[in-house]
């Protein structure tokens, strides 16, 4: 465990603390603020995601005090939305906590706008979410450009993580997918938006899987996607609950589905740390 706490406010010394850490490939920005005094405007979370000029990531995540004494994850993603969970972004909100002794060791329970979630720490320091339960719904359709310019239409189930999931089990090889371009979908079916999963069966109780985040575009990796993706492949079997292994590009996760609760089982990593230049942030905000 690491004995430098960093700040204790986000805004200590006129800048801000943050650190870049990923969950397969997933990246996010971490803003601990554990004195809850951050706002973060859209420009400000469009401004730091932007992989070009600016730190980038795929979201941030702002470690934020909950009213029960201990830690909610305040999740948003790279176009300043705000998302109601992030099972690769809750892995690494759960690392830095752990690294930086703001948790003891052992599981503990923090506040993500899905709901209460649940972290442990493995042997092999691969981290586990409580996802909470999973529920299955109908079948909705969903047009995906292909490469080569064919826009074909595939049928997904709905699928409840805590958020929107449209999870497509197809043959056609997911590398064929142009995902640049966002699937379409009816907006009776997903009034809020939707994450699209498209996916390959690639062994007994293992898929690969690639996955078009609303608020995003690709990601190398969604965590509430590889939930779907398990619940329902075994739904495809007629199995309420079971184990599979999801390989997303950016590496491999395990999902547990069961009646009443799931997990997410996989790596976290914190790749380094700074301060935001408070020049270029109040030019921002």
């Amino acid at each position: 465990m690491s004995t430098d706490h960093g700040p204790e406010s986000a805004a200590d010394d006129g800048g801000i603390w943050f650190l870049k850490g990923h969950g397969t490939e997933n990246d996010f920005i971490l803003i601990p603020d554990r004195a809850g005094g951050l706002t973060l405007s859209s420009a400000q979370i469009q401004a730091l995601c932007d992989r070009r000029a600016g730190i980038g990531g795929d979201g941030i995540l702002r470690i934020a005090p909950d009213r029960d004494g201990g830690f909610f994850m305040d999740y948003r993603n790279a176009d300043g939305s705000l998302a109601q969970m992030c099972g690769n972004g809750a892995r690494v909100f759960a690392r830095f906590l752990y690294d930086h002794g703001w948790v003891p060791a052992g599981p503990f329970s923090f506040g993500t706008r899905g709901g209460v979630r649940r972290a442990a720490q493995k042997a092999d320091g691969q981290i586990e979410i409580g996802m909470g339960q999973v529920t299955v719904g109908q079948a909705v359709e969903t047009y995906a450009l292909m490469h080569g310019g064919e826009h074909a239409m595939f049928s997904g189930v709905a699928v409840d993580v805590g958020n929107p999931h449209l999870v497509v089990i197809t043959d056609r090889d997911i590398a064929d997918f142009d995902l640049a371009v966002g699937p379409n979908y009816s907006d009776a079916d997903f009034p809020d938006g939707v994450n699209i999963e498209f996916v390959n069966r690639s062994g007994r109780g293992a898929v690969s899987m690639r996955v078009h985040e609303r608020g995003v575009g690709e990601t190398r990796s969604c965590g509430t996607g590889t939930v779907a993706v398990g619940a329902a492949y075994l739904a495809t079997q007629g199995r309420e609950s079971g184990e599979i292994t999801v390989r997303v590009p950016g590496g491999e996760v395990t999902v547990q589905i069961g009646a009443h609760e799931s997990t997410l089982t996989g790596p976290a990593v914190i790749v380094g740390s700074g301060t935001i230049d408070p020049r270029w942030w109040t030019r921002i905000g």
